[in-house]
C-alpha cells in the first residue's frame, strides 16, 4: 500500500508521513490513504506506555524495509494523528 512512498524514500532518502492511527484494533494493517495523503492505520496495541508507537514504528519498517531506528515520530507521539520521518541508511 505504501509502494508510491518507498519510491520517494528510495529517490530522496528520506519521506514524511502523516499518520492517522487507531490502536486497539484486532489486527496491524494499513487501511487507506486519505485524500490529504495521511495514511491510516490500525494498530493492534493499546494506546498506553507507548505500545501504539512502538507497534506503528514496527509496522512502517516492515512495509518500507527500513530499520525501526530510522523511523521517527516527530509529532503527534501521545495522539491519533502523527507525523513521522523515515530515513533510508
Amino acid at each position: 500500500m505504501l509502494d508510491s512512498y518507498q519510491q520517494i524514500l528510495i529517490a530522496k532518502g528520506e519521506v514524511y508521513l502523516r499518520i492517522k492511527a487507531r490502536p486497539g484494533a484486532p489486527v496491524t494493517a494499513f487501511k487507506a490513504i486519505m485524500a490529504d495523503e495521511t495514511v491510516k492505520v490500525d494498530l493492534a496495541a493499546p494506546a498506553e506506555g507507548g505500545r501504539a508507537n512502538a507497534e506503528l514504528i514496527k509496522a512502517l519498517a516492515l512495509e518500507l524495509g527500513v530499520y525501526k531506528k530510522d523511523i521517527k515520530i516527530i509529532s503527534g507521539a501521545g495522539e491519533r494523528l502523527k507525523l513521522v520521518k523515515i530515513i533510508k541508511s
